[in-house]
């Protein structure tokens, strides 16, 4: 080992050593330029990624616009906070003052601005540019008020209090507020920089006479202050219009905000401007005291003028004569929300229900009572599942949606669901899960009105492959790629002659072999090339995206495949309803989705938060999506979306085309949205009143139905929606909920009108204070008429999102949803059965409490299923409630329950009077051939003479069960007699013959079970 020559200690290297010590190797620097690399290619790649996904879908302006006005945002705000710190920097910096220290505390900063001075020039840019960069990044998120801002369109109305167009307070003054405050924030940063550069260098010194300050810093710091005070005179300025946007007692700008708030706003931003006349002249003349005092009074000034004067006001004028000076407010709110909601043009109809049924009351409401759905969307998920799922790859969703069809000349509403396909169901493998397993198949739909007379749905459209009265394959396409269970992403597409390699469907319903597929069509986008291959694996961090032989040069990868997102990135201004539905449109499967546009800056109006409004039973449970927490006071159905089940395709419909926020929208986006007149008639004849929107309305039309002032302030007329009502689990009756009830599409014909509409329909109560138990008697019934279409394409229906209100609050005696399922969970007969099946082993549910204006009162529906214990079982439907005024029905059908109620003869049509007489006479008898694709099979009921003697066995398991139900059922009977009479012997006795009874169900629905699942 050699060294080199010895050195003394101390001594300097030479000049070629100490050229080599400088030397530093290459490998660092090029670590750190790959690893930038890199990084910005995996980044510029999810944005080229982006540009593909955008472009194929048709709304590449959208990605553009949104961006680009991201960029110059950010752009603009750096250069402005980042020019105005360097500026002050630089100013302060440059006018430092020159001398020697003269104590130890200029001596310490000298030592300080030693330290700093050689990363000085560094500090001086990189301080303005991260403080650029955090202004950028907040200021970019403000592109939509901007936009809006830019590309307003008046309302052509005018606020009551300064005259102004609703356009300034939707989209002027949010902007004018928004460049205030960061211009506020701007100078203050700035102010920071320079006092603190100031002190560093010496321009401003603490010494024992007082503060010193440089002639030069005391411009600079008054020229600053004068600044923020002119800002802050012009946010005094706004505030005036501001007080149009608050939210006390009652919206928008009071007696006190009139007569003493805006007032004194307006005093408060003259007077900060002539304090900031006062700093400047002070600058220059060097004395503080004018501007000082100046500062001193304009604070005392908003302290008392801002806080004092107006709580003066409020309490010892405003309160002591409340009703009468805020009358004229209190009316502004009134209107004002009403029109920022929708709810201006409500038809509002006294209604006075009759309490007693009449023989044949139900003769002219023949539409409503032909439409009653009996087949509730949240509960038949399994049967729908059990009968029509055929392979364990396919799935339902848990709660199916309602619409309508024409079915021989007349509409039906129907619960309809789409066949998605179920990855958990998929066998493991990438090539299983994104290239042979791609898509679900078929719409699946049911009567809403009947069932089958063992109580299965009645299927409309179903099986594999799809048939049925709505299409089959050679009318409509069944493949289902987009929906909102569909895959992260698949690869398809194929060269053409190249063998299908994606699983279809199963040959038919019994089949154990499965077609296969190619897709055909536009959409995704291509990954045929090795660049977006790459790209795509980056995105989806997969190598077997990128390495696949089953990715070829036709190939098409799907992403972003739920509905509603989709729709979301298309449309990013939109505030999306919770459920979107699909329904089978011009030969394709379509998803509905509605949209809303929605400001918080409506004059007058009312916030509601939307999240809360949308909640009730059904979000509470997780069977429906609430709206994000966003507080809003205008909202508007703007736009109908569509999107292809099989393409992905979007379409976005300017469905109210005299929204002033949406035609802003249209400005910035001129070719994204199309007119509601391309939409076909198909099309419009599926379109329905949104649920979000009904939600949010109905929670503020159960106050502001009320349009007298004293009335409306006293809350005497106020109103609430009430809680569900429906059954437990276990059918036992529901325990008392806070849940709101969910509003419930139906076909209905409300009174004094022509014909019956798809409407969406919500009861009310009266109002009181939480915490005290409600009174459930019915004061309001509200419906939305969700009947777009005409038959003609691009025209809208005039009857479309008529709210009609039926006033009954006169009324104190109407029974209300709680009230009605009381009256069923207490009737004797109801009851009794009831409980019979519970202490066996099916599970009694109660369906969707259903309220309905007919027969000049009130009737509430409900449908009873019943659930065997089979882990193949589903609900099966097999007993309707119905109750009007007092009076109770219970029966197989609705048509044999609306009889008992009306007399032994309602009058009514309904649909499933043809099951009279055909269903099952034991509820709790099964459906045979339960499982998969099993065909439904009434089950025949026993006379004596066919084995239904008491305590014997048939050989029929289902004839046993009935047979030992009814013996139960006369034990029951018989010992509560006997308990009356008081003959405990014969009562011990009726209790055994009960315990013997219940045995023997126990063991006949063991052996019914047992059957149906082989």
């Amino acid at each position: 080992m050699t060294s080199g020559p010895d050195r003394p200690f101390g001594s300097r290297p030479s000049p070629a050593s100490a050229s080599t010590s400088r030397r530093r190797s290459p490998l660092i620097p090029t670590i750190i330029v790959v690893a930038v690399i890199v990084i910005a290619f995996v980044y510029l790649s999810q944005v080229y990624a982006d540009v593909l996904w955008y472009n194929q879908v048709g709304f590449l302006e959208v990605f553009v616009t949104e961006n680009l006005s991201r960029i110059v945002l950010f752009v603009v705000a750096f250069l402005v906070m980042a020019g105005a710190v360097f500026l002050s920097l630089r100013i302060a910096f440059r006018s430092r003052p020159i001398y020697a220290p003269d104590s130890a505390v200029q001596d310490n900063l000298n030592r300080y601005q030693a330290q700093l001075e050689p990363i000085r020039r560094l500090l001086m840019l990189g301080i303005p540019v991260v403080l650029g960069a955090f202004a950028g990044t907040a200021a970019s998120s403000q592109w939509q008020e901007v936009l809006l801002f830019l590309n307003q369109v008046p309302f052509g109305t005018r606020d009551p209090e300064f005259n102004m167009d609703y356009g300034f307070y939707m989209f002027t003054l949010p902007f004018l507020k928004f460049v205030v405050g960061f211009l506020i924030s701007v100078v203050i940063i700035s102010a920071i920089a320079t006092i603190l550069t100031h002190y560093l260098y010496g321009g401003i010194r603490l010494e024992e006479k007082g503060l010193f300050t440089t002639k030069a810093a005391r411009i600079q710091i008054a020229v600053i202050a004068a600044l923020f005070l002119v800002l802050q005179g012009v946010n005094y300025w706004l505030d005036r219009y501001d007080t149009l946007l608050n939210q006390g007692t009652w919206a928008g700008a009071l007696y006190t905000d009139v007569n003493a708030v805006i007032p004194t706003k307006a005093i408060l931003a003259v007077a900060a401007i002539i304090v900031a006349v006062l700093f400047v002249a002070s600058a220059f003349i060097g004395r503080w005291r004018l501007p000082l005092i100046g500062t001193a009074m304009l604070i005392i000034t908003a302290l008392l003028a801002g806080g004092v004067y107006p709580s003066i006001v409020q309490r010892f004028q405003v309160r002591p004569s409340e009703l009468n000076l805020e009358r004229e407010y209190i009316d502004r709110n009134i209107n004002l929300t009403r029109e920022a909601y929708g709810l201006d043009e409500v038809e509002v109809e006294p209604y006075a229900p009759e309490s007693v049924p009449q023989v044949g009351a139900l003769g002219d409401d023949g539409e409503t009572t032909a439409n009653i759905r009996l087949l509730d969307p949240n509960l038949v998920s399994d049967a729908f599942s059990q009968l029509q799922q055929f392979r364990q790859y396919y799935q339902f969703p848990e709660t199916l949606n309602v619409d309508r069809y024409e079915i021989d000349g007349e509409v039906q509403d129907t619960v309809i669901a789409v066949r998605e396909l179920d990855t958990n169901g998929v066998p493991d493998g990438w090539v299983n899960e994104h290239v042979f397993y791609t898509h679900g198949y078929g719409v699946v739909a049911a009567a809403g009105s009947t069932v089958e007379p063992d109580g299965r749905p009645s299927f409309l459209q179903s099986g594999i492959p799809s048939t049925g009265v709505l299409g089959d394959e050679s009318t409509y396409e069944p493949r289902i790629y987009f929906g909102e269970d569909s895959p992260e992403y698949s690869v398809v597409g194929a060269p053409e002659g190249q063998a299908p390699a994606e699983i279809d469907r199963p040959q038919n319903e019994n089949s154990d072999t499965e077609s296969r597929t190619t897709f055909s069509g536009e959409g995704g986008p291509d990954v045929g090339n090795a660049f977006n291959r790459l790209v795509y694996a980056l995105k989806f961090q997969s190598t077997d995206l990128l390495l696949s032989d089953q990715v070829n040069s036709e190939s098409q990868i799907f992403y972003d495949r739920d509905p509603v997102d989709r729709v979301r990135k298309v449309a990013p201004y939109l505030t999306l309803d919770g459920n979107s539905y699909p329904a089978i449109v011009d030969g394709r499967v379509k998803w509905i989705i509605d949209g809303y546009t929605t400001s918080a800056n409506f004059p007058y109006s009312t916030e509601q938060e939307l999240e809360s409004a949308t909640q009730d039973s059904q979000t509470a449970e997780g069977l429906a999506t609430a709206l994000p927490a966003e507080r809003v006071n205008y909202i508007r159905n703007a736009v109908k979306a569509t999107v292809d089940a099989y393409d992905g395709s979007v379409n976005l419909y300017a469905w109210d085309d005299q929204d002033p926020v949406l035609k802003s929208w249209q400005k910035v986006y001129p070719s994204s949205l199309k007119p509601f007149s391309e939409m076909s008639a198909d099309l419009m004849a599926h379109v329905r009143y949104p649920e979000d929107l009904f939600k949010v309305q109905r929670e503020l039309l159960a106050k502001y139905h009320v349009t007298e002032t004293d009335e409306f302030y006293n809350n005497s007329e106020a109103w609430n929606v009430p809680a569900d009502p429906g059954g437990s689990a276990d059918g036992a009756a529901a325990a008392a909920t806070t849940d709101r009830q969910p509003p419930f599409y139906l076909t209905l014909q409300m009174p004094n009108q022509d014909k019956a509409a798809f409407s969406l329909t919500t009861p009310y109560i009266p109002f009181v204070p939480q915490g005290q138990t409600p009174r459930n008697v019915l004061y309001g019934f509200l419906a939305a008429n969700g009947d777009a279409g005409t038959g003609e394409d691009g025209v809208k229906s005039e009857d479309y999102g008529r709210l009609t209100l039926l006033d009954s609050s006169g009324q104190d005696s109407v029974v209300g949803p709680g009230q009605a399922q009381n009256l069923f969970n207490s009737d004797t007969t109801v009851s009794q059965e009831l409980n019979l099946l519970r202490q066996g082993a099916s599970e009694v549910i109660n369906g969707n409490l259903l309220t309905l204006p007919i027969g000049g009162g009130i009737a509430y529906v409900q449908p009873v299923y019943v659930q065997s214990s089979g882990s193949s079982s589903f609900p099966v439907l097999r007993r309707v409630l119905v109750s009007f005024g007092d009076d109770v029905g219970f029966a197989p059908t609705l048509a044999e329950a609306l009889d008992q109620v009306f007399g032994g003869d309602s009058g009514a049509t309904t649909g499933d009077s043809e099951n009279v007489g055909e269903t099952p006479e034991d509820p709790a008898a099964p459906a045979e051939g339960d499982g998969e694709g099993a065909t439904p099979t009434p089950t025949p009921t026993p006379s004596p003479s066919e084995g239904g003697t008491p305590g014997t066995t048939t050989g029929d398991p289902a004839a046993d069960l009935r047979t030992a139900l009814d013996d139960a059922n006369t034990a029951i009977q018989d010992g509560n007699a006997a308990l009356a009479a008081g003959d405990f012997a014969a009562y011990g006795e009726a209790q055994d013959r009960l315990q013997d009874a219940l045995q023997r169900a126990l063991d006949a629905e063991e052996r019914v079970s047992g059957g149906a699942g082989q």
